[in-house]
């Protein structure tokens, strides 16, 4: 994904210059790199591919042994932040994105975990030092959920919404309905790079259950654990259950929810046989959708069709322009 965002970067320079808006990249950091940092920048190195020529770098790049010292190497203005999700605790990423904002930079996030573990401190600190906290690529790649609401929509609540979140759930689905079975749909969603070799967070429903919770803590301003989120994977489904179902108008998908009760808010993740009047029923492929509940709006509802693979670095650069400029 960074080399993604890499390559888009330099593909938008004129764009982004229109906006009066330069910049350089004097820190990378990646399990086979290290943490290497050079204050006048190592965008030269920088290969078509987003991959850097680590064996040219200069004598003036520096490695560090910490995102600390990375930082204040690289005297970072803007931090992209897309380490894996970890279901736990969000870590290593919330200490990486604290870091950022101690130092004075932004901070940018494409990993969901710092937003349902760590949401309210980071905006906290960001606010404390003058800087954002960013993260629009964690939910729907880099459709405009957040924003939308933090920036187009004030003061409306959000009385609940209803999505399909999970692209490889949703191929697999597909692939059990078009006859394979769920070890070989599996199969076609790791061949075509939707599906992780090790696919069971999304199989059983944290993937979609991480997303919620997120969706929830931000936008309704009701912070809850993964553990809350009601959560029921695919796994249980069988080939001929999904046919079966699809054969008769009401095809199987797994459905994100959640809404405000007189108790607090009810959160879910789950399969569920839906008729073909529901648009959550026609969202196919790695697509997704979201339908909101509002005060003011009964309905609201936005779908991202087969995203690409800039989809979700463009969720991030969308964040760096809102940053720089505000």
């Amino acid at each position: 994904m960074n080399r993604t965002l890499a390559q888009l970067v330099v593909q938008r320079t004129p764009e982004l210059s229109s906006l009066g808006i330069d910049w350089r990249i004097t820190g990378i950091a990646s399990r086979r790199l290290g943490w290497i940092a050079d204050r006048e920048g190592l965008s030269r190195f920088l290969r078509d591919d987003g991959r850097f020529h680590s064996e040219a770098l200069p004598p003036s790049a520096r490695k560090s042994s910490n995102v600390r010292e990375w930082l204040a190497a690289a005297q970072a203005d803007v931090l992209f932040e897309a380490t894996s999700l970890n279901i736990e605790d969000g870590q290593p990423a919330i200490d990486h994105l604290r870091a950022a904002l101690e130092h004075g930079a932004h901070a940018i996030t494409a990993n969901k975990g710092p937003v349902v573990y760590g949401y309210r401190e980071l905006r906290e600190l960001a606010a404390r030092q003058h800087r954002r906290f960013l993260f629009e690529s964690t939910v729907m790649d880099g459709v405009p959920i957040f924003s939308l609401f933090r920036e187009n929509l004030p003061l409306v609540l959000l009385q609940g919404f209803r999505g399909i979140l999970n692209s490889t759930t949703n191929v697999i689905l597909d692939g059990m309905e078009s006859g394979l079975s769920f070890q070989d749909a599996l199969k076609r969603a790791q061949e075509v790079g939707v599906a992780e070799t090790d696919a069971s967070h999304d199989i059983e429903g944290w993937d979609a259950a991480v997303k919620v919770a997120a969706l929830v803590t931000v936008l309704m301003n009701e912070p809850i654990r993964i553990h809350d989120v009601e959560r029921e994977g695919i796994g249980k489904l069988t080939a001929e259950q999904v046919r079966e179902a699809r054969d008769a108008g009401r095809p199987y998908k797994l459905v994100c929810s959640a809404r405000r009760t007189p108790s607090g808010v009810q959160a879910r993740v789950a399969p569920e046989r839906l008729p073909m009047t529901d648009p959550l029923a026609l969202v196919t492929g790695t697509s997704s959708i979201v339908y909101f509940e509002t005060d003011i709006f009964p309905g609201l509802c936005i779908t991202e069709n087969n995203p690409g693979l800039y989809a979700t670095a463009y969720g991030m650069l969308a964040d760096f322009v809102r940053a720089v400029r505000n």
